[in-house]
Formats: C-alpha cells, structure tokens, sequence
C-alpha cells in the first residue's frame, strides 16, 4: 500500500463526504466533523464483511482490500497521530473501542485485525438485558477518550436487545498557533449572514505577514499550529469566499475533484491590511447511515449476509450496520484550536497580490491537515460564530 496514494483517497472521500454533508445535514447551520473517525469506524467494518457488503466499503473508501485500509488505519494511529505534546507540538490523542454481546464469539481473524491492528480490546456485554447500561458505558468511554468534549455519541434509545456490536472511533486534538492572538486586540464586527442579514461577533486580528493566497472567487488563510520535534506541520486553512453569499458555490469547488486541496494551500507570507477572524466554538452531531447510502455505500445497512466475518455464529449471517453516530466539537480562540470527534457504528440483528486583506465577516470553509501528508483530521463551515 502506497500512503500518499491512501491519503489522497482518505481526502477525496471527505471532500466528497463534506459535500453531501452540508447539502443534506448543514445548509442552515454551523457544521464541523472528523473524516478521519469515520474512515477508522467503515474500515473496522469492513474488515468484519465480505461479499457486496466489501465491496462497496472498498470502493467507497476508495481501497484496494481491508488489509490496506489496516495498513493506512495502523500507521494513522502509530505515526501521524501520534500525540506531539511531550514534544512541543499539538496534544493528539486516538482509540478505538469494540462492544460484543456474550452470546457471541469474535472470529479469530476479526479479533485478531480488532486488537492488532486497530489496537482496541473487545469487551464482552450483555446488550440483551442491560442495553440501556451498555449505553451509557460507551458514551463514558467517548467523554473520557475525548477530554469530556463529546458527552453522549449513543443518543437514548439506539441500542436495544437486538444490538450485537459496537464499533467506536474517538480522537482529540489541542494545537497551540505558532504565533499567538493578542487577546487584548479582539473586538466585536459584524458577520454577514447568508440570508443578509448581520450578528456582531468578536473577531482576532493580528498587524503580523500572513499565509494566505488568492484565487478565483476565493482567498486562503493557513494558521499553523506550534510544530513539536518531529516532522508533521499541522494548521488549520479557512476558505473564504469573496462574495458574502458565496459559500455554497465554493462547497461545490471542494468536492469538485481530486486534488483540490493541494492545490489551493497558501505557500508564502504576504502583508496583510485589514484581518480579522472570528473566534468560535460549535458542536455537531448526525446519524451518518442515510448520507452514507446517498453516496452509494448501502449494503452495510441493507444487504443480507454483509457482515458474516465478525462473529463465530450462524446469527452472523444476520448482522446489519443500523446506525453510524458522529459527534464533533471545535473550538477556535487566540491561543490556538481545541477539537474532538466521536464515532459510532452500532451493529444489530436483523429482525493573494503583495499585500491583501482578509476578513473572514461572512460564510467560510475551514480544513485542519497535517501538511507533510495531507491528512485531513476536521473539516466544518461557520456559518454563525455566535451559534454553538
């Protein structure tokens, strides 16, 4: 497996995601996810599956096999999210968990991947009778895996009797900027609202060279975040249109095509005249079954006999993904960006020129990547930066 070539994949599945997202689940309010924990949480299952039920993960997820999308999985965990804090960089930190009934007996090659590969413990419960406190111990596990920022990614009522595994993705990012916001400097201006009208906000400003560069009908803004020992660069780039009500045809432009990213990442400092960005902090949820099957992934949901490599059983033949639960949470201020995501896959049985400004006052797009790479660990538009 070539990691380049899996990372330019994993990026054109979440543009692609990103896409149908703000389309069917964010045209009207603030949106930020993790593509990465969804891409951890569909690997997990397919390496649980075979038949169609595989065969649309893969090509969803743009892979050759499920021992590749391990191989990409192991080394996201092992080196590129790997937590810098003990070395002057961002604080990262990734887990994974598995839930299985103890009716039920994990095939030795799944809880092999499970364990080895996916470095998650299988734990035996009982979702027959005690589902209800199965619950509220795997949305313990998120609130502790992700700083207390994601509380419940089981909403009340979506696992019963009928569940047979879960499936968890949680991982946590704190980045310092390499150059710091003056508290002191930040000031309330108007945001421009996509309906026209306005919301006065306190935006950060800096008289400090910035990356950014221009393009047609668009500028972008890269922040980079305090770089550890190592060598992984990552920041956070927001994609401003010029227009104020220009988001939606720049979403377009994202999910355009392959690429698009690389190609459109500010690689100099400019002087800047007017700057300003907004701080803000937002929480989004969805329940990821029904754009996933809008993307042509079905089979997970549907198909029968998808899911039989997970379980030593005959019931295995009747195993089905009924939900796939997504929270994230951002928070953007003048030290630097604090960010987490949970996700979860519940498995039931079937029954610029010289000098330029930027003032991000209306709709924008915002990335944070890890620059040696391209991983893109959140991605999410602001929409409002006074609504959480």
């Amino acid at each position: 497996m070539d990691l380049r070539e899996a990372i330019a994949s994993q990026t054109d599945v979440a543009l692609t995601l990103t896409s149908r997202l703000i389309a069917t689940e964010a045209t009207n309010k603030n949106l930020v996810y993790s593509p990465v924990s969804i891409h951890v949480v569909l690997s997990l299952i397919a390496a649980g599956s075979k038949g169609r039920t595989l065969d649309e993960l893969l090509s969803f997820l743009k892979s050759k096999s499920p021992d590749d999308l391990g191989t990409f999985v192991s080394q996201l965990v092992d080196v590129l999210l790997a937590d810098g804090a003990g070395s002057g960089g961002p604080k990262l930190a990734v887990a994974n968990g598995v839930w299985v009934d103890g009716s039920l007996k994990l095939k030795a090659r799944f809880e092999q991947v499970v364990s080895g590969v996916y470095k998650a413990a299988p734990k035996q419960v009982d979702f027959q009778t005690k589902h209800v406190e199965v619950t509220s111990e795997v949305n313990s596990w998120a609130d502790e895996k992700t700083g207390g920022l994601i509380k419940e990614i089981l909403p009340s009522g979506s696992v019963d009797h009928t569940t047979r595994l879960i499936l968890t993705n949680a991982i946590y990012f704190k980045g310092s900027w390499t150059e710091k916001f003056d508290a002191s400097a930040t000031k309330d201006h108007d945001f421009h609202l996509l309906a026209g009208s306005s919301v006065r906000a306190p935006f950060m400003t800096s008289k400090k060279k910035q990356l950014v560069a221009e393009f047609e009908g668009f500028k972008v803004l890269g922040l980079p975040y305090k770089q550890g020992e190592d060598k992984r660069q990552f920041s956070m780039y927001i994609f401003l249109p010029d227009a104020k009500d220009g988001l939606p045809a720049l979403t377009e432009k994202l999910g355009s095509g392959s690429g698009f990213l690389d190609e459109h990442i500010p690689r100099s400092k400019v002087a800047v005249g007017q700057f300003l960005i907004p701080k803000f902090k937002i929480s989004f949820g969805f329940e990821a079954s029904k754009v996933l099957e809008g993307l042509g992934l079905v089979s997970p949901f549907t198909g029968p006999e998808g899911l039989t490599e997970m379980v030593e059983s005959p019931s295995g033949q009747d195993l089905y993904v009924s939900s796939i639960f997504h929270k994230s949470f951002i928070e953007v201020n003048e030290e630097g960006t604090e960010a987490a995501a949970a996700t979860a896959g519940v498995i039931n049985l079937r029954s610029l020129p010289i000098t330029t400004d930027f003032v991000a006052d209306h709709p924008f797009l915002f990335v944070i990547r890890e620059n040696m790479t391209g991983v893109v660990l959140f991605i999410g538009h602001i929409l409002n930066p006074l609504e959480n």
